[in-house]
């Protein structure tokens, strides 16, 4: 597959060179992701000066550095407040934290749980409802509801899921603020990741060492699927996937922001978001950790980048992409309708066939005009 006609060579290295002037480039995104430490730095000093007792991160592709201005990222923060622990068992309990035991069973979705609500003063679960905040189940437990965003989210401008939207100030980013729940350990339902090794050996020991030792969060949104969306709380390995995302090589890179690229220009017309962000970045982790790492390089972008989408397409049809961490976890699960499928999958086909013609129309950042 990966032998091809000096044609896809030369366009691949004018691909390459089109993104290296519009900012994707070993210099820049070294500075955007400089600049998102830094302001994510500053966030914390602030955190501790004001007594929010929260530690924030900055995440998402601005942090990456896989953006382009025309592309239009927000900033992702997640605020964890320090007095919550989420605790998958009883060793993990603390004295005076607002302790939740992380359940997932028969009734849960794959990537996500339900919130037991603990006493803070012993190891014991609460059997008393404290708030309109928690539910008793039927097996008596009191469970803790993601609706509880919306009391945090009250005179918000704008609300998307379990994340407030604010507008940026001219010259500033727009971001996109969430709540999230710590929990120390790594989640066991992800386990087999870290003993998983891909072709190449990727991700590395490195790797899988950080995600073991950073724990995960729990964000307040259910499946889409889900037979109780209101109980359940999806788990999140952000910190990990950051770390991933910092140790990409500038190709894969670029093939991640051309998939983006090709999305808003192509398979999300008028901002409707059938396809996200997040699931192109998990196509083009599956693609990496299933491939030699010797063809991700600026000479072989354009069969890189077929390869990926060919992978989007093979997802699209089978209603399926699995989460990179949580394989068990499907992104497309009751994501969009046959008719929907059936307009992704003929687009993204018609994109493989007519690639040049298509690549030669893009507007964003003035992409096909550079080509």
């Amino acid at each position: 597959m990966f032998q091809e006609p000096d044609y896809r060579e030369n366009l691949s290295l004018m691909l390459s060179g089109v993104l290296h002037d519009i900012g994707v480039n070993e210099r820049n995104v070294m500075r955007r992701r400089r600049e998102s430490m830094l302001e994510e730095t500053m966030s914390n000093i602030r955190s501790r000066f004001t007594d929010q007792n929260v530690t924030y991160y900055h995440l998402g592709s601005q942090s990456e550095g896989t953006t382009t201005i025309g592309l239009q990222s927000d900033i992702d923060i997640l605020g964890c407040p320090h007095d919550f622990n989420i605790i998958q068992n009883w060793s993990e309990w603390e004295h005076g934290k607002i302790n939740y035991l992380l359940i997932q069973d028969e009734n849960t979705t794959q990537g996500y749980c339900f919130l037991q609500m603990l006493r803070d003063d012993e190891p014991l679960p609460v059997t008393v409802i404290p708030d309109e905040n928690h539910i008793t189940d039927r097996r008596g437990r009191i469970l803790y509801k993601n609706t509880v965003i919306d009391y945090y989210l009250q005179g918000a401008e704008q609300q998307h899921g379990p994340s407030i939207a604010e507008q940026g100030q001219p010259g500033l980013c727009d971001s996109d603020k969430v709540i999230a729940y710590p929990c120390k350990s790594w989640p066991q339902s992800a386990s087999g990741w870290l003993d998983r090794q891909g072709i190449g050996r990727w991700p590395t020991q490195e790797m899988r060492r950080y995600a073991a030792s950073t724990g995960f969060l729990v964000v307040p949104t259910g499946s889409k699927v889900s037979e109780y969306p209101e109980l359940e709380w999806r788990i999140s390995t952000s910190l990990t996937e950051r770390c991933i995302m910092f140790n990409l090589n500038i190709t894969q890179i670029r093939c991640y922001v051309l998939l983006k690229i090709i999305l808003k220009s192509f398979l999300n017309p008028q901002d409707e978001i059938n396809i996200s962000s997040f699931m192109c970045k998990t196509v083009l982790l599956n693609c990496v950790e299933n491939t030699e790492s010797g063809i991700w390089k600026d000479n072989n972008l354009f069969t890189c980048l077929t390869y990926c989408l060919l992978e989007l397409h093979s997802c699209v049809q089978n209603d399926c992409c699995s989460h990179f961490i949580i394989p068990e976890n499907n992104l497309m699960a009751g994501q969009f309708t046959a008719e929907t499928k059936h307009e992704l999958s003929k687009n993204i086909c018609d994109f493989i066939q007519n690639d040049r013609q298509r690549l030669l129309s893009i507007d964003i950042d003035d992409v096909g005009h550079r080509l």
